[in-house]
C-alpha cells in the first residue's frame, strides 16, 4: 500500500511539473516574441511618410510621430544644456535660451501642456534673412529655419514697433500657443492664441494667424531690401507652409522676440534684462 501510494503521488507530481513547464514555456514565448496583434498595432502607429521640404540648410524631413513622451521628458528639453550637441541653426544662443525659459514658465504655470514644438521668431534680425526656427522638443531637433514676414506697421526691413491693437497692422511680441487650422483666403492657416495680457492676447481677435503668402520671397527681398509684409501675421513661404503648420499645430508654443525693455521687464514668462 505504501509503494502504491508513493507511485500515485509521484505521478501527480510529474503531471503538475509538466503543466508548469508547459505554462512557463508559453509565457516565455509570449514575452520573447510578443502578441502579434499588439506588436503590429504599435508598429503601425506612426505618422505618414515624411515629405521633403524646400531648399535650405535646415530644411529637413518631418519626423514620424514620436513615442509617448511624459511632461518630465519634455521639461528637460527646456534646459539649454540638453541642446549642447544639437545643431540649432543660426539662432542667437541668448534668444534661444530666453525662448526655452518662456516655454518652461508656460508649462509650469499651466498655460501649456506638454508642447511638442517651440517656434522662435527673432524680430531683432532683418526680414531679408532667416529668423524663424522650429524645434522639436521631444526629439530635440531643428525642423525648420525660415524667413518670416512682420506687420507693415512694424517697419520695413526691420521690425521696430509692436502692438496688440486691432488695425495697427503691427506684429506682436511674446509667447503664443498654437491652436486649430483652417483654410481661408490665404489657404491653409493656423490660429494663434496670445498668452501675454496687453502684449499679444488679442491675437485671435485681430486674426493674427500663421499662413503662406507669395510676397514671402527671399530672392525678392534681397533685391528690394526687405521681405513682403503682412497685416501683422507671421507669413511664410507657400512652399513650406503646410508642412510647417502640420508640425506645430494644436498646442505647440511660438515665441516672438525683440529686445524691447518694457516687454522683457513685464513679461510673465521671461526674467532677463533687455
Amino acid at each position: 500500500m505504501f509503494v502504491a501510494s508513493t507511485t500515485k503521488s509521484n505521478m501527480k507530481l510529474n503531471s503538475s511539473s509538466n503543466t508548469r513547464v508547459t505554462l512557463c514555456s508559453t509565457v516565455f514565448a509570449v514575452a520573447l516574441f510578443g502578441l502579434p496583434g499588439v506588436a503590429e498595432s504599435e508598429r503601425s502607429a506612426t505618422a505618414p511618410a515624411p515629405a521633403e521640404l524646400a531648399a535650405g540648410p535646415a530644411d529637413v524631413m518631418l519626423p514620424t510621430a514620436p513615442a509617448p513622451t511624459t511632461v518630465r521628458d519634455t521639461a528637460s528639453a527646456f534646459d539649454t544644456t540638453a541642446w549642447t550637441d544639437v545643431s540649432v541653426g543660426g539662432i542667437d544662443p541668448r534668444v534661444f535660451g530666453i525662448a526655452l525659459e518662456a516655454a518652461a514658465a508656460a508649462v509650469e504655470r499651466g498655460d501649456a501642456s506638454n508642447p511638442g514644438t517651440l517656434t522662435v521668431i527673432d524680430f531683432s534680425r532683418p526680414s531679408t534673412v532667416k529668423r524663424m526656427w522650429v524645434f522639436d522638443l521631444r526629439s530635440r531637433k531643428l525642423l525648420f529655419e525660415e524667413v518670416v514676414s512682420h506687420g507693415r506697421g512694424s517697419g520695413r526691413t526691420m521690425a521696430t514697433t509692436f502692438s496688440n491693437k486691432p488695425e495697427s497692422f503691427q506684429s506682436s511680441l511674446g509667447l503664443y500657443r498654437t491652436a486649430e487650422t483652417y483654410t481661408g483666403k490665404h489657404g491653409y492657416s493656423l490660429r494663434l492664441d496670445g498668452l501675454e495680457p496687453g502684449v499679444n492676447d488679442r491675437a485671435r481677435e485681430r486674426a493674427i494667424v500663421m499662413h503662406g503668402a507669395d510676397y514671402v520671397d527671399q530672392r525678392a527681398a534681397e533685391s528690394q531690401g526687405y521681405l513682403g509684409r503682412s497685416l501683422g501675421c507671421p507669413a511664410l513661404r507657400p512652399a513650406v507652409t503646410r508642412q510647417l503648420i502640420e508640425a506645430v499645430k494644436d498646442g505647440g508654443l511660438l515665441f516672438a522676440y525683440y529686445p524691447d525693455p518694457q516687454w522683457l521687464q513685464s513679461s510673465r514668462y521671461v526674467s532677463v534684462a533687455p
